[in-house]
């Protein structure tokens, strides 16, 4: 009897330890018990500085379009119609942190923000080739918000996005959620900078990422999920995967055991 009991006692502990707890699924949970109600603060982001392999969309405008065409790589009508048509007529930041605009030539951009680089070129063209009458109109904007993401996932890869700001709640979205053996409380971020490679793990169980800094993506950025312990042991997901697991095993056990009595 007593061997019996151990042995129930063992299956119940495999069983709660094996199978993923609620806990490790909810996102943006509210950990701190003594705040049920959590004030959330406003991100300060940094803006963007560009760097090497970026993709610009520029846009020149004026109140007679005539004057800027000779500025422009393509018609009005063909922005934005694909993410390739993008990649070919955009201007990318080569090695040296430049990128080449007609008439205007080469332009060091490396470092500077999208804002910035508007700046820099409206003062230009008011410096060399028009007066202030003829109102110009510069637009300045990343050719999509590229991403890249690998792990416990439902669709990896690089992505892209066409909007200002990603959070990583959105990436992750847009690639299909973290599957259930997905560790939530480590997903790495692996962001590139003028200083060099950072990387940082954000639990995303937890309300409070939303004030870090890596809450907002960054162009560019890796974003690696690990798999939860679970998935290495094969025992299975859910408590219910987890008893099938163990009774096929205890089956097996007794058969082999008959067997051998024999």
């Amino acid at each position: 009897m007593t061997k019996y009991l151990s042995g129930l006692l063992l299956c119940i502990s495999v069983l709660f330890s094996s199978c993923i707890s609620n806990r490790d699924l909810v996102y943006l949970q509210n950990k701190d018990e003594t705040n049920v109600e959590t004030t959330i603060s406003a991100v300060a982001s940094k803006p963007y500085r560009l760097q090497t392999n970026d993709v610009l969309s520029i846009t020149i405008k004026a109140n007679d379009p005539k004057l800027v065409e000779i500025f422009s790589t393509t018609n009005e009508g063909e922005s934005g119609k694909s993410e390739s048509a993008l990649y070919f007529n955009g201007f990318t930041v080569d090695d040296h942190g430049n990128i080449r605009m007609p008439v205007l030539g080469e332009l060091n951009v490396i470092g500077y923000t999208l804002d910035e680089v508007r700046q820099r070129i409206e003062k230009q063209l008011l410096a060399e080739y028009f007066k202030k009458e003829a109102n110009i109109f510069v637009i300045v904007k990343l050719a999509g918000f590229r991403y890249t993401i690998n792990g416990e996932v439902g669709s990896t890869g690089t992505k892209t996005l066409f909007q200002e700001q990603v959070n990583i709640m959105e990436a992750i979205a847009n690639s299909g959620d973290i599957t259930l053996t997905g560790n939530r409380k480590e997903v790495t971020i692996v962001r590139k900078t003028p200083t060099g490679t950072e990387m940082h793990d954000i639990d995303l169980t937890d309300r409070n990422i939303v004030n870090s800094p890596y809450f907002y993506l960054q162009p560019n950025d890796y974003i690696y999920v690990k798999p939860l312990k679970q998935k290495s042991w094969g025992t299975g997901k859910t408590g219910i995967e987890s008893l099938g697991t163990i009774l096929t095993l205890i089956s097996l056990g007794t058969t082999v055991f008959l067997l051998l009595k024999r």
